[in-house]
C-alpha cells in the first residue's frame, strides 16, 4: 500500500474537511436535539459530488475508488456522524443503480441521484429478516408489464423523506436465489411509512418502517435480472461496511481531538490532566488503536478496489474491528471528560450514541465474525 495521498486525494479530503467544518459541525447538535434531517445540506453535499462518490462518471458520479470514498466519509463524519452515515447509504444506492442498472434506468435515475437532487433509501431489512437477510418475505409478483409488491421493510434510513427506494423483494421461493432488486419511486400508491423511530443515536436522520400494499412497479424498474437481487445486495454491503467503518473513524478522531484539547486545558490537583501519566497512557492507547483501525479500513478498501478474492472477508474484518475500536475510543474520550462528557453541552455523549449503532447495522459484528470464520475455514491452510 502507498500511504501517501495523491494530489487529487488531498484536494477532495480538504474539500470534505471544509464542508464538515462549515456546513455540518456548527449544526450537528441542534439537528440531533430536534431530530432534524438536513435535506438542504445533503443536497449541498451533492453539488460537490458527495452523493455519487463511487458511482460511474457516465451516471454523473465522480467515479472514485472505495479508498477515496473512505477518506471523504472519514472527514465528513467529523462534522456530523448521522448525516454522513445517511450520505453513505445514499451512495450505496446510487452505486447500485449506476452499476447494475440499464441505460434507461441510469438515464432516468442516475443523474438526479448522483447530484443529490433525488435521495435514496436502501430497503433490505424486514421485521423478521435482519441478519438472515435471505429469509426476506416481501414479494414481487409479475403481472403483465408490472410487478406487484407486497410486504414490509424495517429500520429504513431516510424513509419518508427520500424520492427513491432500492428494494429487495422475493420473486421465487428459492432462498437467496429468489431475491430480485427494484428501483421504486418512493410515493407510488400503496406505499406507507411508519412513525419516525425514537433512537439512541442517529437522530439527525429519520428511520421508519415501510409497507407495500399491492404496489405496482413497472417491470422496467427491475434492477438486474430476476434472482440477482441478493448478489447485488451483498456486493453493495461490502462497500457499505467500509462506509460505516469510515464514519466511525471520523467520529473517533473528533472524540480523540476533543480529549487531547481537554487534557491540555483542564486542571485538577494543581496540574493539567495531561501531566498525569495514567491519562497520558490512555490517550496514547486511543491514538494507537484508532490508527490501527484506520489502516485496516484503508487496506480493505484497497482490496475491494482491486477485486481481491478475499475482499469480502477483509471488509468484514475492517468493519468489525474499526466499529468496535472507534466506539471504545469515543467512550474513553467521554470518560476523560468526566461529568462534562455526559452533558449535551459537549459532543462526546452524541459521539457515543451515534457510533454505537455502527456495531449493529450493515451486518452485526457477530455476523462479521461469521463471514471471516467461513472464509478462513474454506482455505486449505493459513
Amino acid at each position: 500500500m502507498n500511504f501517501d495521498l495523491t494530489e487529487d486525494q488531498q484536494a477532495f479530503v480538504q474539500t470534505a474537511r471544509d464542508f464538515a467544518a462549515q456546513e455540518l459541525a456548527p449544526h450537528a447538535a441542534r439537528w440531533d436535539a430536534e431530530h432534524e434531517f438536513p435535506l438542504g445540506v445533503i443536497r449541498k453535499a451533492g453539488e460537490l459530488g458527495f452523493c455519487g462518490i463511487y458511482a460511474s462518471e457516465a451516471c454523473g458520479g465522480l467515479g472514485l475508488k472505495r479508498l477515496d470514498a473512505a477518506l471523504i466519509f472519514e472527514q465528513l463524519s467529523q462534522g456530523c456522524t448521522a448525516t454522513t452515515a445517511y450520505i453513505t447509504i445514499h451512495n450505496m444506492c446510487t452505486w447500485m443503480v449506476s452499476t447494475f442498472g440499464n441505460d434507461a434506468q441510469r438515464a432516468e435515475f442516475g443523474g438526479k441521484l448522483t447530484a443529490g437532487e433525488w435521495l435514496a433509501s436502501y430497503c433490505l431489512t424486514e421485521p423478521g429478516a435482519g441478519s438472515d437477510a435471505a429469509a426476506l418475505k416481501t414479494s414481487a409478483r409479475r403481472d403483465g408489464d408490472d410487478y406487484v409488491l407486497n410486504g414490509s421493510k424495517m429500520f429504513i434510513s431516510g424513509a419518508g423523506s427520500t424520492e427513491v427506494l432500492v428494494v429487495m423483494a422475493r420473486t421465487a421461493d428459492t432462498g437467496a436465489r429468489g431475491v430480485t432488486a427494484f428501483i421504486v419511486p418512493a410515493q407510488l400508491p400503496g406505499i406507507g411509512y411508519g412513525k419516525n423511530e425514537l433512537k439512541m443515536g442517529w437522530r439527525a436522520q429519520p428511520t421508519r418502517a415501510i409497507t407495500f400494499d399491492n404496489v405496482r412497479i413497472p417491470a422496467r424498474y427491475r434492477l438486474g435480472a430476476e434472482g440477482e437481487g441478493f448478489k447485488i445486495a451483498m456486493k453493495g454491503l461490502d462497500g457499505g461496511r467500509l462506509n460505516i467503518a469510515s464514519c466511525s473513524l471520523g467520529t473517533a478522531q473528533a472524540a480523540l481531538s476533543a480529549a487531547h484539547r481537554y487534557l491540555q486545558e483542564r486542571q485538577q490537583f494543581g496540574r493539567k490532566l495531561g501531566d498525569f501519566q495514567a491519562l497520558q497512557f490512555r490517550l496514547a492507547d486511543m491514538a494507537t488503536e484508532l490508527l490501527a483501525a484506520r489502516l485496516m479500513v484503508y487496506h480493505a478498501a484497497s482490496k475491494l478496489d482491486a477485486g481481491a478474492p478475499d475482499a469480502t472477508a477483509t471488509c468484514a474484518m475492517a468493519k468489525r474491528f474499526a466499529t468496535d475500536i472507534c466506539f471504545s475510543v469515543c467512550n474513553e474520550a467521554l470518560q476523560l471528560h468526566g461529568g462534562y462528557g455526559y452533558l449535551q453541552d459537549f459532543p462526546l455523549e452524541r459521539f457515543v450514541r451515534d457510533v454505537r449503532v455502527h456495531q449493529i447495522l450493515e451486518g452485526t459484528n457477530e455476523i462479521m465474525r461469521l463471514i471471516v470464520a467461513r472464509h478462513l475455514l474454506s482455505q486449505p491452510a493459513l
